[in-house]
C-alpha cells in the first residue's frame, strides 16, 4: 500500500485529507506542523507528502528544505496544499524543492487526480 505523509496545522484539513487518502486507497500518516511532520519521515516511509505552507513551529517551506537535505527521502514527492496562491510563494516552493502546489479547499479526485499523476500512476 502506498503511504503518504500529511502535515497541516488544521485537525479539519487533516481529516479531510486523511478521508480523500484513504477513500483512494493510500495509507496515511498525519503530523500537525513541519517538525512533527520531519520527526515523522523514516517511521512513516512515505512515496509522497503533502505539506501546508502556514505553520506552527517548522513550515511548509522549511518542511521542503529538511525533506531535500535529508539523505533517505530527499527524492520524495511534495505537494503543497495550501489557502496561499501567490506566485512569489510558488516559486519559493519550487525552488526549495517542490513538486507541485495546490490551493485549498481541493475537490477529493483533484487531489487524487495529482497524486497519481506525480506517483506515475
Amino acid at each position: 500500500m502506498t503511504r503518504i505523509l500529511a502535515i497541516d496545522d488544521s485537525p479539519t484539513i487533516r481529516s479531510l485529507v486523511a478521508r480523500a487518502l484513504r477513500g483512494a486507497g493510500f495509507e496515511v500518516y498525519l503530523a500537525a506542523d513541519g517538525v512533527e511532520g520531519v520527526g515523522t519521515l523514516m517511521d512513516a516511509d512515505p512515496a509522497l507528502i503533502i505539506t501546508d505552507v502556514n505553520m506552527p513551529r517548522m513550515d511548509g517551506f522549511g518542511v521542503i528544505e529538511a525533506v531535500r537535505a535529508s539523505k533517505s527521502h530527499a527524492d520524495v514527492p511534495i505537494l503543497v496544499l495550501t489557502t496561499e496562491s501567490g506566485d512569489d510563494l510558488k516559486a519559493r516552493a519550487r525552488s526549495a524543492g517542490a513538486t507541485g502546489w495546490l490551493v485549498k479547499p481541493f475537490e477529493d479526485d483533484r487531489l487524487i487526480a495529482v497524486i497519481h499523476r506525480v506517483l506515475g500512476r
